[in-house]
């Protein structure tokens, strides 16, 4: 049986052992894609609707788009392009022969919804405009990671246009606020950040990015999600034109968001350990085992087991009546796989008409009445759903760090985490940076406060255009 390496000893090979023992993917056979297993999927399955909810409630409707994209379309947004260029798959030929324009395998999807938007908009009326789909999208990755970099990957990308500038920037701000924060807080029980990219780690094309960060336990910072204001940049391209009230014509202001597999990714190194997987049971595609522990069948176990399960049916809980593993067995299998909570029933816990409950992530063992366990798993799972997200937050706290000098900021970097310094955004200071410490600026903190007085670079020296300092890590 496969073993898994200690995370700090072999932080990338226990996150691989981490995905090989959890039964969530493999690598393809064909270079940079994964494989989803059923369970790994699962996961991906429980993201997908409460993201997809949460952007219903606020009357996002979902469609879809083609994967083919023609060269020209990425084109005619030189920056976009350009951007994507290295990443880019490109169909040449079809049907047994040579296409007449070739076209781009889907990397994101804003110059193909756009040519529909330019045909689909014509008043103000039609305004905001909001489409959402779910999809496979496709970037060459030369040094692909199961979940985090793989060549094709599954993800939500939100298009919208609307009348002004201020109103696509709120709702960049909104969608990054109110679904992509709270979702990842309230549901994957990681801790996030929420920023500005600088102009060399924007989005190709966009106006300004906005995006939330979280720190992984080796100390790395995870882009987790992004919401562009595209600003007027595409509609240019793509006349995407409306009539104003006073029958003026103009340009919309656009908006792009997404989320995408990556965030099984951050789940799986935001809590997991070194006995394996650990879920927040929000997200655990099986909230709750009950294991019967016997010898042989025993069916009056057996029935407690069926018995207690049905007393749970507002979870998702499995019953693992295998005859052909040990109860210890079953017990190192389902921790691999992260469940949350493990029921025990066993002949003592059938003479006391109770139960034995172990939690995933402490390995707490409790002995509760049958009669209570409803009551107490619902408990216990919501107390683990909390405990996750503040053990998350402590040790991304503690690991947060200020630099005023050059010397300070490459020994903070070198010890993990955020450090937080003065910059004055340039592409090139940035590049130099990432040269020396191999770090790059992840955000400029949305909610943090300005500091008075005149700031410098750490790096460079010049008088920094931002009164607050901006968040570095070494990042995947």
């Amino acid at each position: 049986m496969k073993t898994i390496a200690k995370r700090s000893e072999d932080y990338s090979q226990w996150y691989q052992d981490v995905i090989a023992c959890g039964d969530l993917a493999e690598h393809s056979v064909v270079r940079g894609c994964m494989v989803i297993k059923p369970y790994g999927y699962a996961i991906w399955e429980k993201i997908v609707a409460t993201v997809d909810g949460m952007l219903k409630e606020r009357g996002v409707k979902n469609a879809y788009f083609p994967l083919f994209i023609p060269e020209s379309f990425l084109e005619k947004e030189k920056k976009h392009v350009k951007g994507f260029s290295p990443e880019l798959a490109v169909v040449t030929h079809g049907g047994g022969s040579k296409l007449e324009e070739p076209l781009i395998v889907r990397p994101t999807s804003e110059t193909i919804i756009y040519e529909s938007f330019s045909r689909w908009i014509h008043s103000h009326r039609d305004l905001p405009f909001i489409i959402n789909q779910w999809a496979n999208v496709v970037r060459w990755e030369m040094r692909p990671r199961l979940f985090l970099r793989t060549t094709e990957f599954l993800w939500q990308e939100g298009h919208t246009a609307h009348a002004t500038l201020d109103e696509a920037e709120e709702y960049a701000l909104m969608i990054l606020n109110e679904v992509y924060v709270r979702f990842a807080q309230d549901y994957m029980a990681m801790p996030v950040y929420t920023g500005q990219k600088s102009e060399g780690e924007k989005f190709a094309g966009a106006f300004k990015t906005f995006c939330i960060e979280a720190l992984m336990q080796d100390g790395k910072s995870l882009q987790s999600g992004t919401s562009h204001n595209l600003s007027d940049n595409f509609s240019k391209s793509f006349n995407v034109v409306f009539l104003d009230k006073d029958g003026q014509k103009k340009n919309v202001f656009q908006t792009s968001w997404g989320v995408s597999t990556r965030l099984i990714g951050g789940l799986i190194m935001t809590h997991s350990d070194d006995k394996g997987l650990v879920l927040p049971p929000r997200l655990a595609p099986v909230q709750v085992v009950i294991i019967p522990i016997v010898k042989d069948s025993n069916e009056e176990i057996f029935s407690a087991v069926k018995s207690v399960a049905k007393q749970l049916s507002k979870f998702s809980v499995e019953t693992d009546l295998r005859d052909n593993l040990s109860p210890g067995e079953k017990y190192y299998e389902w921790e691999k796989k992260g469940v949350p909570l493990r029921i025990e029933i066993g002949p003592r816990d059938l003479e006391n008409k109770a139960a034995v409950l172990v939690r995933r992530d402490t390995g707490a063992k409790e002995s509760c009445p049958v009669s209570q366990i409803p009551k107490r798993v619902e408990e216990i799972l919501e107390d683990m759903q909390k405990s996750l997200f503040a053990a998350a937050l402590k040790r991304r706290e503690e690991s947060n760090k200020i630099a005023d000098s050059w010397k300070e900021f490459e020994k903070a970097i070198k010890q993990g985490g955020y450090v937080f310094s003065y910059f004055c955004g340039e592409e090139s200071c940035e590049a130099e940076i990432k040269k020396k410490t191999k770090a790059v600026s992840r955000f400029l903190p949305l909610d943090a406060k300005e500091e008075e007085g005149e700031h410098t670079c750490i790096h460079c020296g010049k008088k920094t255009a931002h009164k607050k300092r901006w968040a570095f890590a070494l990042a995947y």
